[in-house]
Parts: structure tokens; sequence; C-alpha cells
């Protein structure tokens, strides 16, 4: 087999948005991306710190790009990578924007590093949550809200705000039980359930379906409780709480 061939049968081309990086050596770095047809990877990029090096700007947190990869023995190595949206840069310039962006980011990291299967619907979740934070189209504590549910919901941990978990009484219901998974209402409600009002789990259930009226037309304190119980869900299912959330400042 040639020299080139090898090669050929050793990569493959991906577009994946970048999650984190972690420094290597005195130049390199580990890049940690979500790509949708192989899931999280890890690889290596060489020489990126270096001040004459093309690839690092465009190997940074939160960019999308082209990336051309190759089978190491270890870690992969990327040998090039084109950038498609440069939603890092736009979204570093905010400190609002970019710890909300670090908390999305640990979280597909968290929920890809052992699940290929569900690898798509989370990079898609994950790629429109950053495009609508870097157009700034609606709150940014909002967006992580949504993208918090959703992200675990495609992992098989949908809440339901529609109607009690214990008997399936049609709601809204003024409660919410985190362990049980949603809302429950006056007569199933057990010790240790969060009561927010009917109208801030009207807004939850508006959050995990991605309905933007309602979420952005929303009162300043079922915004507040809405958060804290999703913050809450998250902490339960991924069992310790997000590092970055300590970070983050919620806007109301």
């Amino acid at each position: 087999m040639s020299r080139n061939a090898s090669f050929a049968a050793r990569s493959y081309r991906t577009h994946g948005i970048v999650l984190r990086t972690y420094k290597l050596g005195e130049a390199d770095r580990i890049i940690v991306m979500l790509s949708p047809e192989h899931g999280q990877i890890r690889a290596v990029a060489k020489g990126v710190r270096r001040t004459s090096s093309k690839l690092g700007a465009t190997l940074e947190p939160f960019m999308l790009v082209d990336a051309q990869i190759v089978h190491g023995r270890t870690l992969d190595i990327i040998t090039q990578a084109q950038l498609q949206r440069p939603y890092g840069q736009l979204i570093a310039a905010d400190y609002t924007l970019f710890t909300t962006a670090n908390v999305m980011a640990e979280t597909a990291e968290r929920l890809t590093q052992t699940d290929d299967e569900s690898s798509a619907v989370q990079y898609r979740l994950f790629h429109g949550a950053l495009a609508a934070l870097s157009r700034i189209q609606h709150n940014p504590s909002r967006v992580l809200d949504s993208y918090l549910l959703r992200a675990l919901a495609a992992e098989g941990w949908a809440p339901n705000f529609s109607e009690c978990v214990k008997c399936g009484r049609p709601g809204p219901h003024a409660s919410v039980n985190i362990v049980l998974g949603g809302s429950v209402c006056v007569d199933c409600k057990p010790s240790g359930s969060l009561s927010p009002g009917p109208s801030a789990v009207m807004l939850l259930a508006a959050l995990l379906a991605g309905d933007w009226d309602l979420i952005d037309a929303a009162d300043m304190a079922d915004q507040r409780a809405a958060s804290g119980i999703v913050a809450g869900y998250v902490q339960w299912h991924l069992e310790r709480a997000l590092t970055s959330m300590r970070h983050i400042e919620r806007t109301t």
C-alpha cells in the first residue's frame, strides 16, 4: 500500500464544534469537539499554540469547523481545519454569552462521552443553541434552560410538565417533583416537591418544546423559578453539578 493510500485509510473528514481545549506540551493542544457523524472526538492539534500557527484561531471553543483528522495510536491528529461559523468570536466578546456557552459545552461533553447513538441529535441541539446565543435572539438564560431540558430529553430523560407524572391528570399543575420527572397534582404531590405555580410549570413545558413566543413573554418570577428547577433536574440526572454553572450570571 502506498503512503497516500495508507493516509487516506487512516483519515476522515468531519464537521465539528469545539467544546473545549487543553494544553499539551509546549505548543500543542488537545481539542475536544462534537461531530454529528463521529460523536465526541478528542484529537491533538500540533503546534497550534505557536504564533505562526494558522489553526490556532480556528480551533477555539465554540467554533464550527470542517476538519481533516487522522487516526492515531492514542489520540487522533487534526491535520487541517477550515472555519465554517465563527460562533466563538461572537460569544467570547460577551461574558454572559461566554459563561452560558460553557455550561452548554460541558453538558454536551458529559452527555456524549459514552453515547454515540444520540450524537447527531446532541450536535443539532448544541449547534442550534450556539447559533441563537451568537445572534442574541433570546435571553441567554432562557436559551440555556431550553437547551438543557432538550439535551436531557434526547438521552431519554424527558420531563413531563403537561400532566401529573403519577396519575396522569391534565395540567398545568402548580408543583414539580424533580425525582419523579415532572409536574404533580395536589393529590399526588409528595414531600420534597417544589411549588413554583402553574404559570412557571407552563414555562417549563414551553422551554422543553421550544415555544419561544411563550418563553419570551414569561414573567420574571416564573423565569427565575424555572431556571432553578432546570438546574436541579440537570444535577439529578448527571449525578453532580455542572462545574461551569457556578460562573453563570442569570439574566432576566
